[in-house]
């Protein structure tokens, strides 16, 4: 199936869950956020939610700045 991580399409395997995504980005495990189909997912969710095909997933990861 496709889905657009951050603007971009990739394919990924049926049930995939956000958890995997979030991996295919970053190998940060803290300060990130993400949202599917503009709702936030909670970190204790990631593992369980699974991808849907045409989902939009937005991945965002704090950045420190001055």
């Amino acid at each position: 199936m496709i889905v657009t991580i951050n603007g971009a399409a990739h394919e990924v395997a049926d049930g995939t869950t956000v958890a995997q995504a979030v991996r295919t980005l970053t190998a940060a495990t803290t300060g990130v956020a993400v949202a599917v189909n503009d709702e936030v997912v909670t970190r204790s969710s990631w593992e369980t939610t699974a991808l849907s095909d045409r989902d939009r997933v937005e991945v965002l990861t704090a950045v420190q700045g001055g």
